[in-house]
């Protein structure tokens, strides 16, 4: 059986932080969207400078250019069993996609866990971590406020969509804390 999970929240919820404990605990790779892109910018490839320039602004990447990232690597061996995918699908049409994709090979999401965070304390950790790890996409006061509407505008219906269908467990685990509380906390609700 395979198994196919979501970890979703908005920006600087701890998405990429959390997947490296779910990921142990569900047995899977860890596939993160925003590492392929970042990947992209350090290698200067043509991706990358688009990726770029399109994060710098606060700009989605296209679902199109995503997709094909997405799908390439969820044909990899290392990911046949199972995948804990992390920052992708952030709209509705990206669920859609991957909903067709998996059941194109048989199979389907397993779960998704949804992490929730204020939005005062997502813009505190954004500052923090723009200061940390010099991330251009996070320094910007008015770029993090169009992240943090963008998320609630487009990638929030997704969580929507995956209830609608009854199909796909959800799981809503509470983000504030340390890092060991809240990979505890999706421990024990996955």
């Amino acid at each position: 059986m395979t198994r196919h999970f979501l970890i979703f929240g908005p920006p600087a919820a701890g998405k990429g932080t959390q997947a490296h404990s779910l990921k142990e605990h569900l047995s899977v790779p860890h596939v993160s969207t925003g590492d392929m892109f970042r990947a992209n910018i350090q290698g200067g490839t043509d991706l990358g400078k688009e990726v770029q320039s399109l994060l710098a602004s606060g700009t989605l990447v296209p679902d199109s250019l995503t997709n094909r990232l997405v799908a390439d690597r969820l044909h990899q061996t290392d990911v046949a069993e199972g995948v804990l995918l992390d920052g992708f699908p952030r709209n509705v049409p990206q669920a859609a996609w991957l909903d067709g994709f998996l059941a194109g090979k048989g199979t389907k999401l397993s779960g998704v866990v949804v992490l929730t965070v204020p939005d005062e304390e997502l813009k505190a950790r954004l500052k923090g971590r723009a200061e940390k790890e010099s991330r251009a996409d996070d320094a910007d006061p008015a770029v993090i406020e169009r992240r943090i509407a963008t998320y609630k505008e487009q990638s929030e219906p997704c969580i929507a969509y995956y209830e609608g269908q009854g199909e796909v467990p959800l799981y809503f685990v509470d983000g504030v804390g340390s890092i060991e509380e809240v990979a505890e906390r999706i421990r024990a609700a996955v």
